[in-house]
């Protein structure tokens, strides 16, 4: 009988030590009481495991302290990589670590978790974070230093640079030495920022060789940056933020240029599909036709024929019916007893098509701020109101006050926003804004009243500015006859 008590006994216990635990904490407790894991792999994610958060009160200080828990279960044949446990469908609910065949616990804040995780177990999360802190602390310097010497050209400052420069090269090699043979060792070698021996003399160069270096340390061909969020964070930051513009034209312009500058640097067709959709997906968020399309045509659809995934493309395409660059969909609707048709309207070089709705009070406040706001400054724009109702009652009384405007209305027996024409414009809420030019070519999508204010206003202070060249141009031409 003993020999069979020690016999499960042992083989519970090997059971128990085969397996991982990853453990959170907590403070305070988020309101949601779930968290998913998920295993990264590429640009998408694996789900792994679901687990509650329990509540555990503490005294600290002789106060009382709210703490949420939750924990996860691993198998010994987990695969090693990066994990996410996330707690909030919107926002940045997640911590990400790093797992490789050991237990993990760590405690945050939810509401900063990527600012205030701290690894209390785990020797490959402990070993990363104490990495960046400290490379993080050198590099600030360095980067002041770069500033100041553009400001004052101070060979003590071009002193300090160098010297900041010596000590980051050295935290580099001393965090790779420690991490041989560990998986953040990838993601050390990949986290190191390129930086010149020696400052540069204005900000333009400066900028010039942060764009040019900036993918120097990355290894576009390691699987474990590859099954990871670092390559997709990495191209992020250099397509959507270090390339950005004001002026849209450039921007759009700078998007392309990134965009072809990271394909290029693209190893395979594995990685290619991953970045593109990566991309795809970002730029439909952002609602950028023009660019969705460049990047279909240029990459995406030059994919090997079993890579392409049609119910992905046809997604995306539906969705971007209404943006950027796009011709607005068509509708007709009646005023007076008329017929009228968006393409074929034909009164302003430039219309503002708004759609907006009675049961909505942001719109019953703007929109007669907007009716007054183009009469007033801009009577050159036409403005169609689109009116989503579930009945024409209060949209009929409401547009006795807009008789400046085309209105329109759309209704649907269920639901008015499966309306068919609003479902053409693929509508987030109410009320949204569309800029069209002669052509009904969609050329900006103002978020509120105010950049609708700002769009038209600057337009009109550009083109008072071209009058003015031009006549002082005409004027000078007329002096040399």
């Amino acid at each position: 009988m003993m020999k069979k008590l020690l016999a499960i006994f042992v083989l519970t216990t090997s059971i128990v030590s085969a397996q991982y635990t990853v453990k959170g904490t907590m403070t305070p407790p988020e309101k949601s009481d779930w968290v998913y894991l998920h295993k990264l792999q590429g640009a998408k994610s694996k789900f792994i495991s679901n687990t509650t958060i329990k509540s555990n009160t503490i005294v600290v200080g002789g106060e009382k302290q709210v703490l949420g828990k939750f924990e996860f279960t691993l198998p010994e044949n987990a695969t090693p990589g990066v994990y996410r446990a996330t707690y909030r469908n919107k926002g940045n609910g997640f911590v990400d670590f790093y797992f490789n065949k050991e237990n993990i616990e760590f405690i945050f804040n939810p509401k900063y978790p990527e600012q205030s995780v701290v690894f209390t177990a785990s020797r490959e999360n402990k070993l990363y974070s104490e990495y960046l802190q400290a490379y993080a602390l050198v590099q600030n310097k360095i980067d002041e230093n770069q500033v100041a010497y553009i400001k004052n050209g101070n060979k003590e400052t071009k002193k300090a640079y160098r010297n900041d420069v010596k000590k980051l090269e050295d935290i580099q090699e001393i965090y790779e030495n420690k991490s041989e043979g560990m998986l953040v060792h990838n993601f050390i070698k990949a986290s190191q920022r390129y930086n010149p021996s020696s400052p540069m003399d204005n900000m333009d160069e400066y900028l010039s060789s942060t764009v040019h270096h900036f993918f120097k340390y990355i290894d576009f061909k390691n699987d474990a940056l590859y099954n990871s969020s670092f390559l997709v964070d990495r191209i992020a930051d250099y397509v959507f933020y270090l390339n950005f513009s004001e002026n849209q034209v450039l921007q759009q312009k700078l998007l392309k240029e990134s965009i072809t500058k990271v394909m290029d640097e693209l190893p395979n067709v594995k990685l290619k599909k991953a970045v593109t959709e990566f991309l795809i997906t970002s730029l439909a968020d952002k609602r950028n036709g023009e660019v969705v399309d460049w990047v279909f045509e240029t990459y995406y659809d030059k994919l090997p024929e079993e890579e392409i995934d049609e119910k992905f493309k046809k997604e995306k395409i539906q969705l971007l019916r209404a943006t950027i660059g796009r011709i607005a969909p068509d509708f007709s609707w009646k005023e007076e007893g008329k017929d009228f048709k968006l393409s074929t309207l034909n009164d302003a070089e430039q219309y503002l098509l708004v759609f907006w709705s009675t049961s909505c009070p942001h719109c019953t406040k703007d929109i007669p701020k907007l009716h007054n706001y183009i009469k007033e400054k801009h009577e050159e724009v036409s403005v169609i109101t689109f009116g989503i109702e579930d009945t024409e009652l209060d949209w009929n009384e409401f547009i006795k006050n807009l008789p400046y405007s085309h209105n329109a209305v759309g209704t649907h027996p269920t639901y008015k926003f499966d309306n068919e024409t609003v479902r053409k414009y693929n509508l987030l809420g109410t009320p949204t804004y569309f800029v069209l030019d002669k052509d009904k070519k969609i050329v900006a999508m103002p978020n509120q009243l105010v950049d609708v204010k700002n769009y038209f206003d600057k337009e009109k202070e550009n083109q008072q500015e071209q009058d003015k060249e031009q006549d002082e141009n005409e004027d000078e031409d007329e002096d040399e006859d």
